[in-house]
């Protein structure tokens, strides 16, 4: 079989972004007219927002070998946060804060339960803050919407930049900006320190990365408080897009972020990831979705070829490390 190293590891590297091109070309060529509107591209962005957010923070908590199941009620429970406090009057600037700051709390219980309490995976721990997050929901709510947010705050999850060039719905959601930024900027950090090398460092051996003198405990409870604050963060994009803080949102979208963080190339078994890969596979399910919606195929159907994706996405990961251990 005809194999060249600096091929392999181009299409290791950027094979995903060639899916996604491939994808879009398809999808161009099936419903030109619909898919190629600037209003069909700038929603797509928009409505993965959200997942994007907290595909990035479960990318750093799967590269330890770990998974982070609390990322949806997270989600909910910053967006209760913020509209609770919006409506009791707090000053919006404050209320913008308050879901990264929840998440990145939960996320600390999350990774402090995990060390402190040595629990053998973050699956238990994360399970039961799943759980929690949700009653509290609840509790608050008594299980109905909060509403009156001021635009100030649903900003980030409406608005549209035009840059003078198209007519909203039509331009590039401030929403996207943010999660270009956070990309960016987890790029830098997992890439550029200490801390994100040590994040590797764990995920291809915990055993190896304690005896050469990393701390693993601390490190696991940043990466858990990582997640969570990308958690907040991408319930302020919802509330913001929504309108209000209703107790039900994002059950089963832990499981979407998982997906999207396989697909885009991360192994399941740690030490492996990229934040590019993650971004291609929100975007991946979302073409996907969008393009079997646009064509008019029952939700039921595009459960079913989102869970095989998957499984592929599994397999070529399982294959991969197979051949790696026989190098």
């Amino acid at each position: 079989m005809f194999y060249h190293p600096k091929l392999s590891k181009f299409l290791e590297t950027y094979g995903i972004i060639a899916v996604v091109v491939v994808m879009m070309i398809v999808l161009a060529l099936i419903k030109p007219d619909v898919f190629l509107s600037a209003e069909n591209l700038s929603n797509i962005l928009k409505q993965n927002a959200s997942l994007a957010l907290l595909a990035l923070g479960m990318l750093v908590v799967i590269i330890t070998g770990g998974i982070d199941l609390s990322v949806g009620s997270i989600m909910a429970l910053a967006m209760v946060c913020i509209a609770l406090a919006a409506q009791a009057g707090v000053p919006w600037e404050l209320c913008l804060l308050i879901g990264p700051a929840v998440g990145l709390a939960v996320g600390f219980i999350n990774g402090a339960g995990l060390t402190w309490l040595t629990l053998p995976h973050p699956f238990i721990m994360t399970l039961g803050t799943l759980n929690i997050a949700r009653g509290v929901t609840y509790l608050v709510t008594g299980g109905s919407p909060v509403t009156g947010l001021s635009p100030e705050i649903r900003y980030l999850g409406v608005k549209y930049w035009t840059l003078g060039i198209f007519q909203a719905p039509a331009g590039i959601p401030v929403s996207i900006v943010l999660v270009a930024i956070c990309a960016l900027g987890l790029w830098l950090f997992l890439n550029y320190t200490s801390t994100g090398r040590h994040i590797f460092a764990i995920g291809g051996n915990s055993h190896a990365a304690r005896v050469s003198g990393v701390n693993v405990d601390k490190v696991l409870i940043i990466v858990y408080m990582i997640c969570g604050s990308f958690a907040g963060l991408a319930g302020l994009l919802l509330v913001g897009r929504t309108g209000s803080g209703f107790p039900n949102a994002g059950i089963g979208i832990e499981l979407d972020a998982i997906a999207a963080v396989i697909i885009g190339g991360a192994s399941f078994f740690g030490g492996r990831g990229s934040v590019l890969g993650v971004l291609a596979g929100v975007l991946i399910m979302g073409l996907l979705r969008n393009g079997l919606n646009i064509n008019n195929v029952s939700a039921f159907w595009q459960m079913i070829l989102i869970g095989i994706v998957i499984i592929v996405a599994v397999y070529i990961d399982v294959i991969r490390r197979k051949a790696a251990t026989r190098k």
